[in-house]
């Protein structure tokens, strides 16, 4: 059997061969008439004007011997079939074709479209070009690539063996497409804010931090889709605003979170949470109508309908308080560290930090694994909730909202905080987390604090990402990424 390297030379040959016939095996020019996906959706029409039609597409299998060859060609619209046949062309072009042309070649042919005995749309070849002539081998085309950081690093061979990997790149497309002409259909305009920052807003999550030469300081990646910069613009007279953009957060890898990736953020004035809630429903209904086609999802190992768990158009409002209350009988506003520290070990689930923010949070979370919805989470303790405006009956509660499916948060909103007292006095608590060990808490931003001393309108803040496409493929979001980070090949 022959080796690698052997192989790779054979190809190599076959460019010098073709050069001595006259052709270019890397040309930058073809002269098709029409893409693989025209010609199909044409060919009755083509086939009654009896003209030949140019395509041109990668050569994705070759079968046959002697005076009869099948190929299949793929240009990235469609795949369609080509025969050559040695009576229809020219010896020399048969016998270079023969010779020269292998699976992963880039081809251009010519020649009239006919149904063969099979019903197979089909076009008789009686010319052809080389595009570009490929050196290595493709994978095989049954198995495809098995090892998951080489596929990643490959990741143009994986999507040109796998048909559905591409659909699925194409319906992201159009998730974000449809997620922008909702927000510009009721007014928002797009805008782009930094992605180094000198201090991080927006989350809570450790951030990438790196070294600014011309202004000699460190800065970081942004952690929100300019969560406090959006803002900015509400109090600068915008009505309504979002960012679709790239965020980074150097945390763990998991088959829900990754380092790198896309988020929504949208502010709108004059808008609060219960009103957010209302829109949000409306966009996220109508991505599953428009983009997937339906309303009803297995995500996870749960049934999730996005018409509402009844089927009645409703999802659930699930107090975040509450909802802890009922599936672990702690009451997290008065229950002590040490309750709910106990409470977790008798739950077995692990907890990092001691402070009251993460024990809360960690027992939050042990409760909405158990949760399908769709459902919105509101109320959250102010506690964890450092940019949410206050309840008015409780001060200690927060107008925040997230969509829960599946066991996960989904999206966050919230109706904002624009009290700069307020504000400024959940940043010192922030900072005290921080000195205490504490790398995930938000980073204060006294400038923003500055910001809503000229005053701010109440604004309605919302972001949701990549995360909620994934759930709805129901994929790990690596898989959702085109060119996930991988660890360079040790050689």
């Amino acid at each position: 059997m022959a080796t690698h390297e052997e192989l790779r030379a054979v190809r190599v040959q076959k460019i010098e061969n073709l050069k001595q016939a006259g052709m270019n095996p890397f040309t930058a020019q073809t002269f098709r008439t029409h893409t693989i996906n025209d010609a199909l959706n044409n060919f009755d029409k083509l086939i009654d004007d009896a003209i030949p039609v140019t395509i041109a597409g990668r050569v994705m299998a070759k079968r046959g011997q002697g005076a009869l060859v099948f190929l299949n060609l793929k240009d990235g619209t469609a795949d369609m079939q080509a025969l050559l046949k040695k009576d229809n062309i020219s010896e020399d072009k048969f016998n270079l074709f023969i010779d020269n042309i292998d699976i992963a070649d880039f081809i251009e042919v010519t020649g009239n479209v006919f149904l063969t005995n099979t019903e197979q749309k089909t076009i008789l070849i009686n010319d052809w070009r080389i595009l570009t002539k490929a050196i290595e081998q493709l994978p095989d085309t049954y198995h495809g690539m098995t090892d998951a950081d080489e596929r990643y690093r490959k990741r143009y061979l994986d999507l040109l063996l796998d048909d559905e990997a591409r659909e699925m790149f194409k319906l992201k497309s159009k998730f974000w497409a449809y997620t922008r002409e909702f927000l510009t259909s009721r007014d928002f305009i797009e805008v782009e804010t930094p992605t180094l920052e000198v201090t991080t807003g927006g989350a809570e999550a450790r951030p990438f931090k790196t070294h600014h030469n011309d202004y000699d300081m460190d800065v970081f990646l942004r952690i929100s889709v300019g969560e406090l910069w959006q803002k900015r613009l509400m109090a600068a007279g915008f009505a309504r605003t979002f960012e679709i953009g790239r965020v980074y957060r150097n945390e763990g890898s998991s088959p829900e979170h990754l380092q790198e990736f896309t988020n929504l953020e949208f502010y709108a004035a004059y808008m609060d949470y219960q009103q957010g809630m209302t829109m949000t429903e409306d966009l996220i209904k109508g991505l599953a109508a428009n983009v997937f086609g339906r309303m009803e999802f297995d995500i996870k190992g749960h049934k999730v309908n996005l018409h509402g768990p009844n089927n009645d158009g409703v999802w659930p409002r699930l107090d975040y308080v509450h909802t802890i209350m009922e599936m672990t009988g702690i009451d997290v506003m008065t229950a002590s560290a040490d309750e709910m520290k106990n409470k977790l070990k008798d739950l077995g689930v692990e907890w990092a930090g001691d402070n009251r923010e993460r024990l809360m949070d960690t027992l939050w979370k042990f409760c909405r694994k158990q949760i399908s919805g769709p459902a919105w989470l509101v109320h959250h303790p102010k506690i964890v909730s450092p940019l949410s405006k206050s309840c008015a009956d409780n001060p200690e509660l927060t107008e925040r909202c997230q969509l829960i499916m599946a066991g996960a948060e989904l999206t966050n909103g919230f109706s904002e905080l624009n009290d700069p007292i307020d504000q400024r006095a959940r940043f010192e608590l922030q900072q005290q987390l921080i000195e205490r060990g504490d790398d995930e808490a938000m980073m204060p931003e006294w400038e923003f604090v500055e910001m809503l001393e000229h005053g701010m309108p109440p604004t309605f803040g919302f972001g949701m990402g990549e995360r909620l496409f994934a759930f709805l493929v129901d994929k790990p979001i690596r898989e959702t990424q085109l060119f996930p980070l991988v660890k360079p090949r040790q050689e």
